[in-house]
């Protein structure tokens, strides 16, 4: 207590508190526990790390489980900060506006709980989401909008549950400036998935591609945690829940479309291509022709200008195995040669091409070019049907039509196939567009950034082997079963008369049958 300590002992204490967060924290501060009230903070070993890392990092990144005290032990670093230090200026940004203003309460009370003789600057302005103290630093929360901390100079930015922020890509952008000056950031979160601001960052930071420290915090670094409890919080979670909450897994906390276990099985049969080739080195080759083999070219397009790519699979039909893949942005009347030559290749291939948009393009130059195994379709049943046939046909349409009717089918085909192992992918570019292949209200689709041109054509690749050539393969037996059926008679009829030349009479006839009998009689009799 204050009137324990002579202006001598208090003045030393303020200094060495001023220079170690952790000292300070641990004998100063007090937080709020929800069944015993206020308590001295007491720190674990993990958090001394953290606060550590703080103070010794400008750019920090943290992974973390849930309930571990990284939201208190950041709120008590802040208020460290804000107290020894003139004009600091920290801005707080969360998932909601309310949880941001949340942080900036937890901060508040353990200002306002501080012995007072320790409180060397008092808070000058407060109000529910922000507060000024006398020596001018400052704190405040902010929305998620996109001109946030724009126009502010700012000595430490907090993103709260970073993974879990829209459009942090965009925000970054903004915000990354107003730290130009020295600046910090601390952002923390249970992981999201892949293919977020907050996974890219964090795995580029382990491999020290970028200027933030990354920590990894799993549940079991809480020193009063262990199996059992482990077990008990787990009883009623899900998978994704426990990979989310616990665990520290980016991969399996996402709602990926495919299942985090079956990528991981896509990633072991994934294979570096023999060959790199064409004219931008996009067109990947692991198997060339192979005499009695049957191919299906799988063809999504875009108009070479724009972020989408163009792309396509080659599949063996029998095994489903990829045995090629481009991805480029090739111009429509190159992309057109490219997929006539390739699909020559391959023993003149089925190819399919998508005939959304600009597709149509394409297939009309592979009509000029005379690709004779082009995929067609009836409209509106999507049923396939054979060129030859198509030509002859008004209701027919060339190409695969991906509509909104369509594109839950084809989607729910390849998660069937690939749940199954009735598909080897081999390209590294399709599996890491599966994982940031997403659900988002209800429809599947690729993360803000991303694309899914090799995602579709491998889902078209899966809808086409499963109805197209199942469909064949049937047609084909029948008509064997059918051709097999049939036999051949070879029995003369006598047409003769009595008195023509070569007549054998009835009764003649039916003595040389009786005579014939008699010499399997003995079968009978046995």
């Amino acid at each position: 207590m204050s009137f324990e300590l002579s202006k001598k002992q208090i003045l030393k204490e303020v200094i060495k508190s001023g220079k170690d967060p952790e000292y300070f924290i641990n004998n100063y501060c007090r937080i709020s526990h929800p069944i015993e009230g206020l308590i001295p903070f007491r720190t674990y070993p993990y958090q001394d790390e953290m606060l550590k890392n703080f103070n010794d990092h400008r750019f920090n990144i943290v992974l973390k489980a849930r309930q571990l005290g990284l939201s208190t032990i950041v709120a008590a670093y802040v208020v460290w900060m804000l107290l020894f230090h003139r004009d600091k200026n920290v801005l707080v940004m969360a998932t909601k506006f309310a949880t941001a203003t949340n942080l900036v309460k937890k901060v508040k009370n353990i200002m306002k709980n501080l012995p007072d003789w320790v409180r060397i600057a008092e808070i000058k302005i407060d109000n529910r989401s922000s507060f000024e103290l006398s020596n001018g630093s400052q704190i405040k929360a902010a929305s998620t909008s996109g001109d946030a901390g724009r126009s502010e100079a700012l000595s430490l930015l907090v993103l709260d549950e970073a993974a879990h922020i829209d459009g942090l890509t965009e925000l970054w952008t903004g915000l990354y400036p107003t730290l130009s000056t020295g600046g910090r950031c601390i952002a923390l979160s249970t992981p999201n998935g892949v293919g977020n601001w907050f996974h890219k960052t964090y795995v580029d930071a382990e491999l020290e591609d970028n200027d933030f420290f990354p920590s990894n915090l799993p549940w079991d670094v809480h020193p009063e945690r262990d199996k059992a409890w482990f077990q008990k919080e787990t009883r009623n979670m899900s998978r994704r829940q426990i990979a989310q909450e616990l665990e520290c897994n980016f991969n399996t906390s996402g709602e990926t479309v495919i299942h985090p276990d079956d990528i991981e099985y896509i990633k072991s049969t994934v294979q570096e291509p023999k060959y790199r080739t064409g004219f931008d080195r996009n067109y990947w080759i692991w198997e060339g022709f192979v005499q009695g083999e049957e191919y299906m070219l799988i063809a999504d397009v875009a108009r070479g200008d724009g972020k989408d790519h163009s792309a396509f699979h080659v599949f063996k039909i029998s095994t489903m195995e990829q045995v090629a893949e481009y991805q480029g942005k090739p111009t429509l009347d190159m992309y057109a040669n490219i997929l006539c030559n390739v699909g020559k290749e391959y023993g003149n291939a089925l190819l399919v091409v998508e005939n959304i948009g600009i597709g149509i393009s394409v297939l009309e130059k592979l009509e000029l070019l005379g690709y004779s195994n082009l995929y067609f379709s009836m409209k509106g049943t999507h049923e396939f049907v054979e060129q030859q046939v198509a030509y002859t046909s008004e209701n027919s349409v060339p190409g695969f039509s991906t509509t909104t009717k369509t594109r839950p089918l084809i989607v729910a085909k390849m998660e069937e196939f690939i749940r199954n192992k009735l598909v080897i992918v081999r390209s590294n570019r399709l599996c890491k567009e599966m994982e940031t292949f997403i659900w988002h209200n209800g429809k599947a689709q690729s993360m803000r950034g991303y694309n899914d041109d090799l995602t579709m054509s491998l889902a078209i690749s899966c809808w086409v082997r499963d109805t197209a050539m199942t469909v064949n393969q049937k047609e084909s037996e029948y008509r064997e079963a059918f051709f097999s059926s049939l036999v051949t008679a070879n029995k003369k009829f006598d047409t003769t008369i009595p008195g023509m030349l070569g007549h054998n009479s009835f009764e003649n006839r039916t003595e040389n049958a009786m005579q014939e009998m008699q010499q399997y009689m003995w079968l009978l009799k046995g």
